[in-house]
C-alpha cells in the first residue's frame, strides 16, 4: 500500500493479553497478511511463539522473564523477518472510557491514561499497555496508535449508557455502559453498507443489528453507521451468554453464593467470568462445535446450553431493534456467527416474527452463496440476515495508517 505521500508499506498490528499476545504485518489496503504471530503463557517457563509466514509455522521458546520482555523477545523475533517497511504499529486497547471516542497517536499522556483505565479492565488494559511499551522501546522511531474497543459505543445516547443506580457511582467512578468488541462491530457494520448499497438501502438510514457472536459475544444497534446500543456493559460480562462468561445475571446472586459460600465478590466475579456461561450450562464444553456435536449425540447438556444460548442471543437482538426502530438487516459475525450453521439455524428461528426466515441452503454455504451481500434468509422485501467476515487487524491498520501522518 501506498500513503499519502508515496510510501508503500504495511502496518503491525499489536493485540497484547494478559498471558498472551497477537501479532500481524498487515496490508491496509488489500488485508494481506506477511505474517502473523501467537505468543502464549507469556511469562512462565512453557511461553512460546508460533510464528507463520508464507514458508510456514514455526515455534519457538521465549524466555521466562517478565511480561516486557517475552515481548520485547518476540518483537525482536518478528522483526527479523523479511518484512515490507513499517508505515506504523496499531495496538488494540480494549477500555478507554469516554476519553477515547476514536482512535489517537499514541504518546507518554495517551498510555498514562490507558493504565489509568486498567480500573475498568483490569486484565485488559494493563496487559495492552504492556504491548504498547514494549513496541515503543522496539520501535521508537514508528508512530504507534491505540485503537480503543469502546470508541465505536461512544455515539450511544445517555438513556442507552446510564445504569439506574446511585448518581455519584457514575460521577465519582465512572459506573455506565462502555461497550466493547468496537473494532469488529464498526469494520462489519461498514463492511455490511457497502454489501447492501446495490439493493438500494441507504447508508445514511440503514438499520443493523451486529452480533459478534464467539467466546466471547456481543450484539449492537447501529444506525447509519453509528452505534446507538449494545449488549455487553461496564466490563465484557454483561449481556449475551458467552463460551465461560454469564452474561445477564441478577446481582443478587453475588450476596446469595457469597453468604453461602464465603467467597468474596472478587471470586464470585472471576467464576461468572470463567466458570459459566456455556461451559457451566453443558457441563462438557465453551466449544459450540464440540456441543453441536454432542447435543446431535443426545447430550442434553450441551443442548441446553445450545438452546440457553440462541434464546437469550435472540431476546437482545429483538431488544436492540427498539433503539433502531426497526430492522433492515441482522449481521452474524465472529467464529460461532461465521461458523456453526446449527446456532445461526436456531437464532434464525426464534426471530421469524421479526421477518427472518432461514435459506437452509444460504445458510448451509455460510451465506457464501450466489447472494452478493451474504443472505442466509429467503429473498423479500423485509429485513435479511447475512454473514459477514469480520476482520479487527485490518480495521486497526487502517485506523493506523489515517493518523500516522496526522
Amino acid at each position: 500500500m501506498a500513503d499519502e505521500d508515496g510510501r508503500t508499506g504495511s502496518v503491525l498490528v499489536v493485540n497484547c493479553g494478559s498471558s498472551s499476545v497477537k501479532l500481524a504485518v498487515v496490508d491496509p489496503a488489500t488485508g494481506q497478511r506477511t505474517l502473523s504471530c501467537l505468543g502464549e503463557r507469556l511469562g512462565s517457563d512453557e511461553a512460546v511463539a508460533h510464528l507463520t509466514t508464507a514458508s510456514g509455522t514455526r515455534d519457538t521458546p521465549l524466555g521466562a522473564g517478565t511480561h516486557r520482555e517475552a515481548l520485547e523477545q518476540l518483537l525482536g523475533d518478528v522483526l527479523a523477518e523479511d518484512l515490507p517497511p513499517l508505515l506504523g504499529v496499531g495496538h488494540r486497547v480494549v477500555q478507554g472510557g469516554s476519553r477515547f471516542p476514536a482512535s489517537v497517536r499514541v504518546d507518554d499522556r495517551v498510555l498514562a491514561d490507558v493504565v489509568d483505565l486498567a480500573a475498568l479492565a483490569p486484565l485488559h488494559n494493563r496487559a495492552n499497555a504492556a504491548g504498547i511499551e514494549a513496541a515503543r522501546a522496539v520501535l521508537p522511531d514508528l508512530t504507534h496508535v491505540a485503537v480503543f474497543d469502546t470508541a465505536f459505543h461512544q455515539t450511544m445516547p445517555e438513556r442507552a449508557y446510564r445504569y439506574a443506580v446511585p448518581t455519584r457511582w457514575y460521577e465519582e467512578f465512572a459506573v455506565r455502559r462502555y461497550g466493547m468488541h468496537g473494532t469488529s462491530h464498526r469494520f462489519v457494520s461498514g463492511r455490511a453498507a457497502e454489501l447492501l448499497a446495490p439493493t438500494g438501502r441507504d447508508p445514511g438510514t440503514l438499520r443493523l443489528v451486529v452480533a459478534h457472536l464467539g467466546n466471547g459475544c456481543s450484539a449492537t444497534a447501529v444506525l447509519g453507521g453509528r452505534s446507538v446500543d449494545t449488549t455487553m456493559g461496564l466490563t465484557p460480562l454483561e449481556g449475551l451468554v458467552m463460551g465461560t462468561r454469564s452474561g445477564d445475571v441478577d446481582p443478587a446472586v453475588l450476596d446469595l453464593v457469597s453468604s453461602r459460600t464465603g467467597e468474596d465478590v472478587h471470586e464470585l466475579v472471576r467464576q461468572l467470568n470463567s466458570d459459566s456461561g456455556l461451559l457451566a450450562l453443558s457441563g462438557l464444553s465453551n466449544d459450540v462445535r464440540a456441543l453441536t456435536s454432542a447435543a446431535a449425540d443426545g447430550h442434553a447438556g450441551a443442548a441446553l446450553a445450545l438452546e440457553v444460548f440462541t434464546y437469550r442471543a435472540a431476546k437482545h437482538v429483538a431488544g436492540l431493534t427498539v433503539a433502531l426502530g426497526g430492522l433492515d438487516a441482522l449481521v452474524l459475525t465472529g467464529g460461532v456467527g461465521e461458523n456453526a450453521v446449527g446456532v445461526r439455524a436456531q437464532l434464525l428461528a426464534r426471530l421469524a416474527h421479526l421477518g427472518l426466515h432461514e435459506d437452509p441452503a444460504a445458510n448451509a454455504a455460510h451465506g457464501r452463496g450466489s447472494d452478493p451481500a451474504g443472505r442466509i434468509t429467503v429473498a423479500g422485501d423485509g429485513p435479511l440476515a447475512m454473514v459477514v467476515p469480520t476482520d479487527e487487524e485490518l480495521l486497526i491498520a487502517r485506523d493506523t495508517v489515517e493518523l500516522v501522518d496526522a
